[in-house]
């Protein structure tokens, strides 16, 4: 074998070897991009069924979520690049979301984060979008005047910012926290305004009443 013949050989080995290898790889990318965004919808129907007070549909919906997160899981566990990739821990961080924001609205017990084998940054931003979320149900709670359920979100929020603030990495570390981190800062203040206006509200109405009788 002449050297021409040595190196098209060689070559020819290697593009079968890359095609058997990048064909499983993209194979495995189509199955999680599919499962990614079946998990993102799941999460985001159990969070409204949970703002809905249906708690039977939620923890039917987030069962589900948690399966689908855990396939994925084992499906990328021999694919780091894909495992990483944003379209996965976006997925997972809409899990972390889900997980989190029904826990504090139902005032269940917080999920184990070590056990879910989620990457911590990525926990981090789940955390961060979950407390943001609750001001949607504080909001729910100020048209129903149920200031102490309000009041108690809030400092579940404000719990949340003052950790997550703490967190110092840069952005390549932490997955952009810290720009959801400043997001949260505006939603958390608007939030106390509403609550603090909410309850100056209520208490002129119940003075007017009162002189009124």
């Amino acid at each position: 074998m002449n050297e021409i013949e040595s190196v098209q050989t060689w070559l020819d080995g290697l593009a079968l070897a890359a095609e058997a290898d990048l064909g499983k790889q993209n194979a495995v990318r189509d199955e999680a991009l599919q499962q990614s965004r079946e998990l993102i919808r799941l999460c985001s129907n159990a969070i409204r069924a949970g703002h809905r007070n249906d708690w039977q549909s939620a923890e039917d919906l987030l069962a589900q979520a948690d399966g689908i997160g855990r396939q994925m899981q084992a499906l990328l566990a021999s694919f780091p690049e894909l495992y990483y990739a944003g379209y996965t821990q976006d997925a997972l961080k809409e899990l972390v979301e889900a997980r989190v924001t029904l826990a504090l609205i139902s005032g269940h017990a917080l999920p184990d984060y070590g056990a879910s084998g989620i990457p911590l940054n990525t926990y981090l931003n789940g955390v961060c979008e979950a407390a943001s979320e609750l001001r949607r149900r504080c909001l729910d709670m100020l048209r129903q005047e149920d200031f102490a359920e309000a009041e108690r979100l809030l400092k579940a929020m404000d719990a949340a910012y003052e950790v997550l603030m703490s967190i110092g990495y840069p952005d390549a570390i932490t997955r952009g926290l810290r720009h959801r981190v400043d997001q949260l800062r505006g939603v958390l203040e608007r939030t106390r305004g509403d609550l603090t206006s909410s309850v100056q509200m209520a208490r002129l109405r119940h003075a007017l009443s009162a002189v009124e009788s």
